[in-house]
């Protein structure tokens, strides 16, 4: 369970492509969107920003090869708003099932190391174009009432799935759901549960 633009979900990406690489052919996986914050044009108060900027820090200190540019913060005009890049993973998957983690690598790349705002579909597209998606049936997609009717479904399985941080793992056998623990720096700790 996921969200693009969660700072601790890019954080937790270089132990996770290790835990795939540790489990192909053993475990199939499944991304879910839990949605951090819905659809808004409002820019982002200063307290959120504050927050935000606060977290990306803290995970520099836990997770120290994170990498973050905070010229993000000066050169955009951020939104509290992550819908948008939820949908363009929905979008990217829909077009073919690989493009799912390269939409999500594009949108991560985008915003941490590039300082681009994947809350604007302009972004969005530009990534969509750059992984060489049909553009154009990328950018009807993304303002579909069907792509936004399976994001709200997949946030509502999380929520009922009590799901409460993002990152989040769980094991789905014979249709029970075993919650895994995340480690951010040890991906054996998470391939033996």
């Amino acid at each position: 369970i996921h969200d693009p633009m969660c700072s601790w979900c890019w954080a937790f990406k270089p132990i996770w492509d290790r835990v795939k690489e540790a489990l192909l052919g053993k475990v199939e996986v499944d991304y879910l969107l839990g949605g951090l914050a819905p659809d808004s044009n409002q820019p982002m108060p200063i307290e959120t920003r504050e927050y935000v900027k606060g977290n990306w820090k803290r995970i520099q200190e836990m997770i120290p090869d994170t990498r973050f540019n905070y010229d993000f913060w000066t050169s955009c005009e951020p939104k509290r708003s992550t819908y948008p890049a939820c949908r363009a993973v929905i979008c990217a998957k829909q077009q073919h099932p690989d493009f799912e983690n390269l939409m999500i690598y594009g949108i991560q790349k985008s915003y941490y190391l590039e300082a681009q705002n994947p809350s604007n579909d302009d972004v969005l597209i530009n990534i969509a174009e750059s992984l060489g998606l049909d553009i154009e049936k990328f950018k009807m997609d993304l303002k579909s009432s069907q792509i936004n009717e399976i994001l709200l479904d997949e946030i509502k399985l999380t929520r009922s799935m009590d799901i409460n941080s993002m990152p989040s793992l769980a094991l789905k056998i014979n249709n029970t759901l075993k919650g895994i623990d995340i480690d951010y720096l040890d991906a054996n700790y998470i391939v033996k549960q």
